[in-house]
This record gives structure tokens, sequence and C-alpha cells, in this order.
């Protein structure tokens, strides 16, 4: 007589069951085969790319990029180098922490509102903040270059004197592009929020935002943190309104700064791949380092309620 251990009842061995057979079903091996192949064919150009990072040009152009060897990290010194990947970094720090800072406060306090006030027009203010995200950004492009360019500050704001070519120009931009987005994750991750918790808030005495600040942020973490993630990415990465609002190359964020590394005639595609290496880095440190709280802001709020 066979045995078979039933998992249900502590892994316990009960006799007179007989062992299921373990078939994958033909359906899971086709999704298996589809999963690994898509993963390779994302995979491959990135691997590719850092593979050829480290070999010297010459030896690629003489030998073909099939082959094997010509190792060497002289790109990486020369692609910092040539691309003044210093002072760039720096300018995205600049851009990409304020924008990220702004869009998630401002973000939070339009969720809390929608999420925690019943009222006539809550979700058509929702899809207010919303429908930025639904404009191509080249739609935009001539009306927000000729406001910024009419917008006179002090030249101690920006040496242009105006909001164009300045730091302040792409903030703007990326926070209202982006707090609609946050703003559509947080409400909702609120609303799973119980609504008790206010109530003992009102009994208490807390005011309208100290309900908010002492309450709702704390408990949002989670969704703030995974929302941090992709919003460095998205803005960290952003090129677009960079090459638009900006001119002064000593501006440019990191990932325009790899246009240093093309010349007019010849590319050294080596060079420029390992630039792509040292501009890429940042956010996977960041992703790496946030990764259980991204995963845990992504699924706590769905589980909830």
């Amino acid at each position: 007589m066979s045995t078979s251990t039933i998992g249900g009842v502590g892994g316990r061995t009960v006799p007179g069951v007989p062992k299921a057979e373990r078939r994958t079903p033909p359906a899971r091996i086709v999704l298996y085969v589809f999963l690994i192949g898509a993963s390779i064919l994302w995979l491959f150009p990135l691997l590719w790319a850092v593979f050829n990072s480290f070999r010297d040009y010459g030896y690629t152009q003489a030998n073909g990029y099939a082959s094997f060897g010509g190792f060497t990290i002289k790109n990486y010194v020369n692609a910092w180098q040539q691309g003044d990947f210093g002072r760039h970094f720096l300018n995205s720090v600049i851009i990409t922490v304020p924008s990220v800072v702004l869009a998630l406060l401002l973000a939070s306090m339009v969720a809390f509102v929608v999420a925690r006030f019943n009222f006539k027009f809550n979700l058509a203010l929702l899809g207010l903040f919303t429908a930025a995200n639904l404009l191509p950004p080249q739609a935009l492009l001539i009306p927000l270059y000729r406001f910024f360019r009419a917008i006179e500050v002090p030249y101690w704001f920006s040496y242009s004197g105006t909001l164009l070519d300045s730091y302040w120009a792409l903030i703007i931009v990326n926070t209202a592009f982006q707090t609609g987005f946050c703003a559509f994750v947080l409400s909702n991750y609120m609303k799973t929020l119980p609504y008790e918790l206010y109530e003992a808030a009102q009994v208490d005495g807390l005011s309208v935002f100290k309900q908010y600040w002492k309450i709702t942020l704390p408990l949002c973490r989670p969704a703030l943190a995974a929302l941090a993630v992709l919003e460095i990415t998205w803005i960290y990465n952003e090129f677009f309104w960079a090459t638009v609002l900006l001119q002064s190359g000593d501006k440019f964020p990191i990932t325009s700064s790899l246009n240093n590394l093309k010349g007019q005639f010849f590319t050294d595609y080596n060079l420029l791949s390992a630039g792509s290496v040292l501009v890429a880095l940042p956010v996977l440190v960041v992703f790496f380092a946030l990764q259980k709280q991204f995963v845990s802001g992504l699924t706590l709020g769905a589980t909830k309620g």
C-alpha cells in the first residue's frame, strides 16, 4: 500500500492515499517557454552593452563585435571624463530630488482630500490632476516653452532672467506631470485605511491637517516608498524636456550628457555603452536598495480592505 504526505495536515504521512502524479500542464509549459524567451530578448541588449563596454574599440573593429577579447576598463574612465559625468550627475540630483518630493507631497494632499471627504466633485478633481498624464508631451512643447520664456525672474534665481534654461523649469514640469499619477495611486491606497481612525482622531480633537500629517502619511509609507522608486526612475531618465527647456550644456542632466560621447563624424559605441552603464547604475542602486519597500507598497494596498 502506498502512502503520501498531505501538506494540509502538518506534513504527516497518511496511509491508504495514493501518490498523485505530478505533471506540468502543457499550457504552463508554453507559458514558461514564452517567459524565458521574453526574458532573453529583454536581457540580451543590456548584457551585450555591458559586454562591449569593457572592450577596446580598436580590437572590436579589427576582430568584430562577435569576437572575445580586448577587455579594458578605460572606456569607463574616458566616458566619465569626456562626458563630464560628475557635473551632470549633480544636475540630475538637483532636478530629481525636489521633483520627487514635491510630486509626492502635492499628490498625497490631493489623495487625502479625495479619499477622506465625500463631496460632489471629488472624482472630477482627481481626474483634473490625472489629465496631464493623458496628453503627449509633444502637444505641450510650444506652449510650455513660450510660457517659461515669458516668466521673468531675478538673475540670482536664474542666470537667463527667465524660467527657461533653469533647473526650476524641469522641476515644475516633472512635478506637474507626475502629481496626477501619484495622486491616483495614493487615493486608492488611502481608501483602504479604516475610517474609524479618523473618527477617533476627531474625538481626540485632531484637526484635518494633523489627521493627514500624523495618521495618513505614516500609514502610507509603503505606498510612498514604492512611488518614490518609480518617480526617481522616471524623472532621472527623463530626456525630452531637458533638451527642450535647457540651453546651457553645463545644466543638462546625466541622461542628456550622453550626447557628449557622440562625435560628428565618428562614434565609439564601446565608449557610449560604458557611458550608458554609468548612467543606469544609480537607478539600479536605488531600486535594489528599496526593493523590499517597493514590492510591499505595490501589494499591501491591494490586499487590504
